[in-house]
């Protein structure tokens, strides 16, 4: 049997390859999607105050470590039963909706971009950011680096730096932002919603009316049906901070609908021994293993699959571009893999709105940001919707606050079932007999998994107790010698 390897599989935050296998007459077999890395954050955080988990935790990324440290303070405030004053609640989504803003510009102009602008077989040299840059003109690379900067800056005036922040605490912030400052975000913020409304505009010029991009997004070869999963709020609009969560099955219709801290009753983790990562799934479906449609307990998180499970957008500009993505993919849900960059851009037009409303709110400034815990600590969720899909931190203590135990279920394992069966259905589509695998196909391989945007060095975990370990030894022309292993 014929191996292809893609290593290291690119634009994507961590590390990981893509192991293809071909049978005798050439077409796919399978493929993994195959994770070398090792984090053991929620063994090391046993045995810690868990008030230092919000500054411990978001060191497991420097792309995402916002929404871990709003996920974690949010669990902290359910273990130590502290509801933070309404200030510190707006003032703790003003902070989450420009690291929002941030990591969605990111992600689209940086590691989607390159694939539409200059096409998944372009010269793999020229498709990467500067290429983007070099095609869309100076001018556009300085709006996505100011703007990035304007998020940035935000985080780091509230958060105490704009990566690893340490401004949450039990039971509200650790300080207010003064007047000059909510003037200031406002006006950033103001700045930031006619670059997401750019932004959306570029991706019509370059995206939708290109017919060739358009028919990979609504073909067969980016198509999967699953259930999907996101957070919203009372009128089922979504919302990244706070609220219940939300699964839909692969027509649309809601099958579930749950407090954060019920998770367990409603996701459970298979294990495969050829990966780190988990591979959750609904219980209420059960384990089918790697099949989609609604016969399967695979679901989806991040941007997209919150579209699919929310019924709108709460911000009017957002709302105009989710009905025109629905319309124009044929109604709800999609189940277009690629359009998860589109619903990325509808969310980037939602964090930059909300952004605005809560910069305009003088509630902001209020300095009662704080409720000071007074009961027993025990046990506490916290969610988030990361940038990247839902977010769960449950950390259980003793009466005095030690950490027993912590879960982390980060959006990226949540997507590592659909992950990988994107993968296999794209390679087994663009990879036939007597079909040579060019580096611009094994691109748009890649590009299944690009879409959801994966954080590998969130996601991974250890299983067996011990880290497995490959060793090849080859010799000077890259023949394969011997290869010894331990726990693979």
């Amino acid at each position: 049997m014929k191996r292809i390897t893609i290593d290291p599989i690119t634009r994507l935050e961590g590390h990981g390859r893509i192991e293809i296998f071909l049978d005798d007459e050439g077409n796919v077999a399978n493929s993994y999607l195959q994770v070398p890395e090792f984090r053991g954050f929620e063994k090391f955080c046993e045995g810690r105050p868990v008030e230092e988990l919000p500054r411990i935790t978001p060191r497991i990324c420097g792309v995402c470590p916002s929404a871990h440290h709003m996920a974690s303070t949010k669990a902290v405030d359910a273990v130590f039963h502290a509801d933070p004053p309404p200030a510190a609640k707006k003032l703790r989504e003003l902070y989450y909706s420009a690291h929002m803003c941030h990591s969605h510009i990111a992600h689209f102009y940086a590691l989607a971009a390159p694939d539409f602008v200059l096409g998944p077989d372009a010269d793999p040299a020229q498709r990467n950011i500067l290429g983007v840059i070099a095609k869309v003109g100076i001018g556009i690379g300085g709006e996505v680096i100011k703007h990035r900067a304007y998020a940035q800056d935000i985080q780091a005036v509230i958060g105490g730096k704009a990566t690893h922040s340490v401004c949450g605490l039990p039971g509200g912030m650790s300080r207010p932002i003064t007047e000059e400052e909510r003037k200031d975000f406002e006006e950033k913020a103001k700045s930031m919603v006619e670059f997401a409304k750019f932004s959306l505009k570029l991706f019509d010029d370059i995206v939708l009316a290109n017919k060739d991009y358009m028919n990979l997004i609504t073909g067969d070869i980016y198509t999967m049906k699953s259930y999907y999963m996101g957070m919203v709020d009372a009128k089922n609009k979504v919302n990244f901070y706070d609220g219940n969560i939300r699964v839909v099955d692969p027509e649309g219709k809601e099958i579930a609908k749950f407090k954060p801290a019920d998770y367990l009753d409603y996701i459970g983790e298979h294990t495969e021994p050829w990966s780190y990562l988990k591979f959750p799934f609904l219980k209420r479906v059960g384990w089918k293993g790697f099949t989609e449609g609604k016969e399967s307990g695979v679901y989806r998180v991040a941007p997209l699959a919150r579209l699919n499970a929310a019924d709108g957008m709460a911000t009017p500009l957002a709302q105009e571009a989710y009905e025109k993505m629905y319309q124009t993919l044929g109604g709800k849900p999609v189940h277009a893999t690629l359009a998860f960059h589109w619903a990325r851009l509808v969310e980037l037009v939602y964090a930059a709105e909300r952004l605005l409303e809560l910069s305009q709110d003088k509630e902001v400034t209020d300095p009662n940001i704080r409720t000071i815990p007074t009961a027993t600590p025990d046990e506490g969720v916290g969610v988030v919707e990361a940038p990247r899909g839902t977010l769960y931190h449950h950390y259980k203590t003793d009466d005095k606050g030690v950490v027993e135990k912590v879960n982390l279920i980060v959006a990226t394992v949540q997507n590592n079932p659909a992950m990988n069966m994107s993968i296999k259905k794209a390679a087994q589509k663009l990879i036939t007999k007597g079909k040579a695998a060019t580096e611009g196909l094994l691109n748009m391989v890649e590009m299944a998994f690009r879409a959801y945007d994966p954080c590998l060095a969130c996601a991974t975990h250890s299983l067996p107790g011990q880290m497995p370990l490959e060793v090849i030894i080859r010799d000077p022309q890259g023949n394969i010698l011997e290869r010894l292993s331990r726990k693979l």
